[in-house]
């Protein structure tokens, strides 16, 4: 490849839109270019990346079994319809009409499409198990895309699909897919880690997400000190503290005329955060169904997780309380609202941490009023306990091993045992070995192809630019000629080098634009090459070549032997 036939246009300005460095970086290296909020156009250059990534995903979802196949990027409602997706899975199915006023969607993930596809061509459990996958464009509509192709809203993804006869199968798949995954972002050069991590709505009864360590990553995961056990903080459980101390103070009322937040009356009373208790008002259902006004409890200084939360019987649905219907139940504004003496009966969800507290301190339920020296049993009934808090670094990790430890992460990969939520919804059968119809089993995994390409370089940059992992880099040698145009033996040195790598099977680009050598190394220093062989005329006197790594900050004179041991070692 001779960059004087290739198109790249680098910048040399940071753009003003850009938030994260991988956005940046991609936009002055001219890998993206912006079509509208959440699109955008690969340049060759992206493109060369984006397809070194799908090249290591394919060989390892062959190697492990799967089955590619493509399947439409526009569905039909009605297959949407009979998961109750259509209507449940929000404003981010961007939903179409033909000229003949029949619905679609493009797809965001294909569950419906890749099940309709083996009801139909399936029927015994003699054909399982299968595992299908592709690499497509999906798309979601974000109602605040950002960070460049991080967060986009059309992306590239590699979906796969497996199909089980029984649950054991699946484990099995779910395991073999754990491990190519593993295999994969090991190959691509990236620090990743896998964490438990809750279904979501994609559903099932177990994932993994697999997480990109970088500091500018969405995501916060813990993991232990003292084990293996990692998982994101949706998931990640608290364990109850311990024995709860006796009480040791009276009741009694706290003046707390402008003190909402719990920080607020700690400061005022002198006491430590830990002590507080704030309490969140919530609308769930009852066992009929009926509207049921919940107080969810947790530590001053924890937060609630809405996930866990969630997953508690009635809370499904849950909403905010509204100030007419806190009024309406505890008779105060919010900021003063506590368990105790409620007008109307409640029901009362304690967080782990705040089952094991005594002599704490919550809300009155009266407007400039808190109430000190709470204890269960004697001041209030035994609430109902639940882990519905974030966990916090120094935690004690749920498997008894060590603590608690945060770290930000970029999701790329994630892996669902799906059990059978989607072939019992779309009527999917299989004949088992005694010809009885059941619904297989369902695993399910995705990667983000080009989130991949994002999170490499949040990883992996300095301030001059990309610094690429040897399988993503678009190139992995560039030969850099000075002064092409006044010496002809320097062009035939340089051509001679590309043409000697290219049939050793390096991927080298030669650099025969005759740019200035400090633009020119400077764009082979922002694209992210990892490395780089300096032809220049002083060079071919001395016998020698100037080679640079993309890590290191020294370059190195080599006369040709000692470069092409350094190049094809």
């Amino acid at each position: 490849m001779r960059l004087s036939q290739f198109h790249l246009r680098t910048e040399k300005e940071t753009p003003a839109d850009a938030e994260i460095i991988s956005h940046k970086l991609m936009l002055k290296a001219g890998m993206i270019r912006k079509l509208a909020a959440g699109l955008y156009t690969w340049s060759p250059l992206g493109l060369r990346v984006l397809r070194k990534v799908e090249a290591v995903v394919r060989e390892e979802m062959n190697r492990a079994g799967a089955i590619e196949m493509a399947m439409p990027s526009i569905q039909p409602k009605e297959l949407w319809d009979e998961t109750g997706r259509w209507a449940k899975f929000g404003p981010q199915l961007l939903k179409i009409r033909d000229r003949k006023e029949q619905d679609y969607c493009f797809t965001p993930t294909a569950e419906e499409a890749v099940t309709d596809f083996f009801r139909q061509e399936f029927a015994s459990y003699k054909q399982l198990p299968v595992n299908l996958y592709q690499i497509t464009s999906k798309f979601r509509d974000e109602i605040r895309p950002r960070f460049g192709v991080m967060r986009a809203r059309e992306f590239i993804m590699k979906d796969a699909y497996s199909f089980h006869i029984d649950d054991a199968s699946l484990h099995a798949e779910y395991q073999n897919m754990y491990a190519t995954y593993s295999r994969i972002f090991t190959r691509l050069g990236l620090e990743f880690r896998a964490v438990a991590a809750d279904t979501g709505a994609i559903g099932g009864s177990a994932s993994h997400e697999f997480q990109v360590l970088a500091d500018s990553g969405e995501d916060a995961t813990v993991f232990s000190d003292g084990s293996d056990y990692a998982a994101n903080v949706e998931l990640a459980e608290a364990v109850s503290p311990g024995p709860r101390a006796d009480a040791s103070e009276p009741l009694r009322d706290i003046d707390t005329p402008t003190q909402k937040t719990c920080e607020d009356v700690a400061a005022l009373m002198g006491i430590s955060l830990h002590r507080t208790v704030k309490s969140v008002a919530l609308i769930g259902r009852d066992a009929d169904g009926s509207d049921q006004f919940v107080l969810a409890l947790v530590r001053g200084d924890h937060v609630v997780n809405e996930i866990k939360l969630a997953k508690l019987p009635g809370l499904s649905e849950y909403r905010l309380a509204s100030e007419a219907e806190i009024l309406d139940h505890l008779g105060s504004e919010p900021g003063f609202l506590g368990p105790l003496h409620p007008r109307k009966a409640i029901r009362v969800i304690a967080d782990r941490t705040v089952a094991a507290m005594s002599d704490f301190v919550v809300g009155a339920n009266k407007p400039g009023f808190h109430i000190a020296g709470v204890n269960w049993g004697r001041d209030l009934a035994e609430p109902e306990v639940a882990d519905i808090r974030n966990v916090v670094e120094g935690d004690p990790s749920p498997d008894g091993k060590g603590t608690l430890r945060m770290a930000r992460g970029i999701e790329v990969g994630h892996v669902f045992a799906l059990g059978r939520k989607y072939s019992e919804a779309m009527q999917c059968s299989v004949l088992d070995s005694n010809g009885k119809a059941v619904h297989p089993a369902m695993g399910c995994y995705g990667i983000g192809i080009s989130r991949i390409v994002a999170a490499a370089i949040e990883q992996n940059h300095d301030e001059a630019g990309i610094k690429w992992p040897a399988a993503m880099a678009p190139w992995q040698v560039a030969i850099c000629v000075i002064n092409p145009k006044n010496d002809a033996a320097i062009v035939a040195a340089a051509e001679a080098l590309h043409a000697e790598l290219l049939a050793s099977g390096i991927d080298c680009v030669l650099d025969d634009r005759g740019l200035r050598p400090g633009a020119m190394f400077a764009d082979i220093e922002l694209i992210g090459i990892p490395q780089r062989v300096v032809v220049s005329g002083r060079g071919l006197e001395a016998g020698s070549f100037e080679y640079r790594a993309r890590s290191e900050t020294e370059s190195e004179n080599l006369n040709r032997d000692a470069l092409l041991q350094k190049l094809l070692g």
